[in-house]
């Protein structure tokens, strides 16, 4: 086996792994108090895309086992949506930045 294939087939794995990392520390996030942290709103979107991804990391994992078969089109939808997401929460975080006023 090269070692692309090796790594092909074991990322999904860890990046869950990374990825269960990642949620603890947003949970531990929003137990804060807002006016505490400061402007929560683009962090809650980022999570929602980070969902997302998460929810796309199980589809590999299931696809790379074998269990099931998705529609083609649904991945490069999720990619889209969590790139959208992505970049409307730098759009808030800017004009929070900007004018110091939260939407």
């Amino acid at each position: 086996m090269m070692l692309g294939d090796a790594t092909g087939m074991v990322a999904p794995y860890y990046n869950m792994v990374f990825a269960i990392i990642a949620v603890l520390l947003f949970i531990k996030l929003f137990s804060y108090e807002s006016k505490k942290f400061g402007y929560i709103k683009p962090w809650r979107i980022l999570f929602i895309g980070f969902i997302l991804f998460i929810i796309e990391t199980v589809m590999t994992i299931l696809r790379g086992l074998g269990m099931i078969k998705f529609h083609p089109a649904i991945f490069p939808f999720f990619e889209m949506v969590i790139i959208a997401a992505f970049i409307y929460m730098l759009l808030l975080q800017k004009q929070f930045v900007k004018t110091g006023k939260k939407d």
